[in-house]
């Protein structure tokens, strides 16, 4: 009789355990993969860039710490201004991988052009202090930056936003959002134009390009960064640049990126440029097609 007894209990409680061990288990184990895609999408390298040499005269180091910010979390960055005073501004926004001192030969070139930069890196890259970045504390790092950004450029007109490879999503996310204020308030954007260079539709569209698999992986993927369904609300002049010798990112993204945007929008496909050299081999065309934005 007790034997039989103890064999029901375990026949109704051993479904009840397995329950149990799949709600505990499931959360851990989604935080645990979580955590790695986050690795492997910002694959941040510590230190110092092997190119980099110091910064510039007249460049200047700040750190921000807002109070939306957990105790130890900061973000640094630079500040250039340009020889002439008042000179259109460029609020920068890197990619993954490599933190400021690995930007700096870009920022260089925009300031060459006679542009002001303001440049961040993420919480978690180079001397901004943070836990590992996800996607939504990267748009939130951008919002801070762009607080900054305004103080350094009050006109408006004179703003533009850039963002390069991951840093266009983290760009497209925050033109929106400040197109989709002003167009719901009548007003204009409260700055000229954006700049995107050698990103992508959304995340899960390049890592399966990537990969080259026909799997789901929108569906298994935490970080989504979808610009493709934000292209369309930034409500102000866009420049869409891509190398097309880009091994990494396919420059098809950037086409349906453009396909998808409003008016007015300008694609400059550069031939024979990489995924970071589209600046500096683009050469005039670049230049005149960021001065169209203005």
């Amino acid at each position: 009789m007790a034997s039989r007894f103890l064999s029901r209990l375990r026949l109704r409680w051993l479904p009840l355990l397995c329950m149990a061990l799949l709600i505990i288990g499931l959360p851990v184990g989604c935080n645990v993969l979580q955590h790695k895609e986050r690795e492997l999408v910002f694959r941040i390298e510590p230190g110092t860039a092997s190119w980099y040499r110091g910064l510039p005269q007249g460049l200047q180091e700040f750190e921000l710490k807002p109070a939306s910010f957990k105790s130890g979390q900061s973000l640094h960055g630079w500040c250039w201004p340009a020889a002439k005073k008042d000179a259109p501004a460029i609020l920068y926004l890197h990619g993954v991988r490599w933190n400021l001192t690995g930007q700096l030969f870009r920022i260089e070139q925009l300031h060459a052009q006679g542009y002001s930069v303001l440049a961040i890196d993420y919480r978690g890259f180079g001397q901004s202090q943070g836990d590992l970045p996800s996607e939504t504390s990267v748009y939130e790092d951008a919002r801070i930056a762009w607080e900054r950004f305004q103080v350094l450029q009050p006109d408006p007109g004179k703003r533009l936003i850039y963002g390069h490879s991951l840093g266009g999503a983290v760009a497209i996310d925050l033109a929106a959002e400040l197109g989709q204020q002003a167009a719901n308030k009548q007003l204009p954007p409260p700055v000229r134009g954006l700049v995107i260079e050698s990103t992508f539709t959304s995340l899960a569209d390049v890592a399966a390009a990537v990969a080259n698999t026909s799997l789901p992986v929108r569906w298994l993927l935490s970080q989504k960064f979808d610009s493709i369904d934000k292209i369309a609300d930034i409500h102000m002049p866009l420049l869409v640049v891509h190398g097309l010798d880009d091994r990494y990112v396919p420059p098809r993204f950037s086409q349906q990126l453009f396909d998808a945007a409003l008016e007015p929008k300008h694609l400059l496909l550069v031939p024979g440029a990489s995924h970071n050299n589209s600046l500096s081999l683009g050469g005039r065309s670049y230049r005149q097609a960021l001065q169209g934005l203005l």
